[in-house]
């Protein structure tokens, strides 16, 4: 199963931290049929910063919009899918540190049945010098 890298749009907002606003601001995109890549919410300060990969970026600003969401400018990330192996993300931060690009952030998880998937970030003067080093779609 090969490995799928592609550069993805991303997007957060910041809300207040107490129980419910993650899922509040979730039902409201599932309704407005935004269908999410990859979601990640954590404490920021006093506040929770919840960010958003999206299926379609249209779809999500428009109902972002329509929620009165106050939505982060678009920047890029990418998204990593493939064979759950040992060592599978040592190799993703291998290329990258090969490349001598810095990584912002990672999040990684194994998918079940023998996949994995991860979504990371790096500066965004280095997103081309990324999408190069992991081969990106």
């Amino acid at each position: 199963m090969a490995e799928m890298v592609r550069k993805v749009d991303y997007f957060h907002i910041e809300t207040v931290n107490k129980p419910g606003e993650g899922a509040k601001v979730l039902g409201t995109l599932r309704d407005a049929g935004v269908n999410l890549l990859a979601f990640s919410g954590f404490p920021r300060g006093r506040k929770a910063q919840l960010d958003f990969i999206p299926e379609n970026t249209a779809t999500f600003k428009r109902a972002a919009k329509q929620a009165r969401l106050k939505v982060s400018p678009k920047k890029t990330g990418f998204l990593i899918q493939g064979e759950d192996t040992p060592g599978a993300v040592a190799g993703i931060m291998g290329r990258l540190a090969a490349a001598n690009i810095n990584v912002t952030a990672i999040d990684a998880v194994c998918a079940g049945e023998g996949r994995y998937g991860a979504i990371l970030w790096v500066k965004p003067v280095d997103v081309r010098r990324a999408a190069t080093a992991l081969r990106a779609i």
